[in-house]
């Protein structure tokens, strides 16, 4: 788009460059889809990722050295959420909650280690999580330690948009989301409140705080993204994203395959290989042979490093999207039994070469754009 020409620092109404009259009509449309999805009172659309947005919401309410209290990297949370190797560990104290041992959050270890180390600000959400979160349960503790409650919902927003998901909304200060999964818009971030006293601290975190001009091309494909999830058709899709990730799980329970807590509540799955003796990176190559992509994956108490990890994760946002139902998820979810099982017998060319073609033949079946 010609808007990526055009560069912008500010926010509409108080532009620091002239000439943005059409980028302020771009960005207030955005704002204003944002807050009719999902029933905020405030949004901004401005960060550039899902990261990006997590650490602004970092410098509106925290210093250097203050205590975070989030989930384990290890137990599914992600790294802008205080994992060591991200900024935000080497300049937050952060503290983590775990899952129990059959990989189910742990609410007992959230209540204990908010009422030791009295964290300024609690994360909820993840990366790697498959369950839906109780919101009320950690307002509760972020209210009990005087805690800042964020909730990253980057992996289930378009199913909170219409109601497929439990809202954090109601329950958190600040909600912080990504537009390019099942919202199914471009690669950025999100950042939500239904509080009406936050706008001024959360906006100055975004810019002059973290980022500079707006990719503004961005913000105008949000526009339209947003757009397309407010109209009826998109209840339908995002209905499906859940209940395709419900087969796939289902399909892949009944061939023996470990999934982390026995199935999902969202458009994610992860599955333990330890019980056959496979690690995710060997897993994954031999899906990718087979046509099914997946992404090696940690699952909790998981020995090996992060390039090699026990476990895989699958996601049915964009099969969902091309056009793929619970048919099709199930003869995915027997696809990737039938390529794990031919690793462990030694059987692997010969069921990867007859997986990758029944994949090519549903693919046809779905074409990403329809001739004609």
């Amino acid at each position: 788009s010609p808007m990526v020409n055009k560069t912008v620092e500010g926010y509409p109404g108080g532009r620091y460059y002239g000439g943005a009259e059409h980028a302020d009509v771009v960005e207030r449309l955005a704002i204003e889809r944002t807050k009719q999805l999902f029933g905020a009172s405030y949004a901004n659309v401005q960060p550039h990722s899902g990261s990006q947005a997590n650490l602004a919401v970092f410098l509106a309410f925290l210093k250097p050295g203050d205590t975070i209290l989030s989930m384990d990297l290890s137990a599914g949370g992600h790294l802008s959420h205080g994992a060591g190797p991200n900024i935000s560990g080497k300049w937050m104290n952060a503290v983590h909650y775990g899952v129990t041992a059959d990989g189910w959050l742990n609410y007992h270890d959230l209540e204990a280690k908010a009422a030791t180390h009295r964290p300024k600000l609690i994360i909820a959400g993840g990366s790697a999580y498959p369950r839906a979160i109780d919101f009320t349960k950690f307002r509760f503790v972020a209210d009990e330690v005087g805690a800042i409650l964020l909730v990253d919902m980057a992996h289930w927003a378009g199913l909170v948009a219409v109601g497929a998901h439990p809202d954090p909304l109601p329950h958190a200060d600040v909600v912080t989301a990504t537009t390019y999964k099942n919202l199914r818009g471009v690669r950025g971030g999100l950042i939500l409140s239904a509080r009406d006293d936050l706008d001024r601290k959360l906006d100055s975190a975004v810019f002059p705080g973290v980022q500079g001009s707006v990719i503004l091309n961005a913000v105008a494909a949000k526009a339209v993204c947003l757009g397309e999830a407010l109209r009826p058709e998109f209840t339908d899709y995002a209905e499906a994203v859940l209940a395709n990730a419900r087969t796939l799980a289902a399909t892949l329970v009944g061939r023996e395959v470990d999934v982390m807590t026995g199935g999902t509540d969202t458009p994610l799955l992860l599955i333990d290989l330890r019980q056959i003796g496979l690690t995710g990176a060997e897993a994954s190559d031999a899906l990718e042979a087979a046509g099914l992509t997946a992404n090696k994956n940690g699952v909790p108490g998981d020995p090996q490093p992060p390039q090699v990890t026990s476990g895989l994760r699958f996601g049915t946002s964009a099969g969902t999207a091309r056009g793929f139902g619970e048919a099709e998820f199930a003869a995915i979810g027997h696809g990737i039994a039938d390529v794990l099982e031919s690793m462990v017998a030694s059987t692997r060319g010969e069921v990867a070469a007859r997986t990758r073609s029944r994949v090519t033949e549903m693919c046809e079946r779905f074409p990403i754009y329809p001739s004609g």
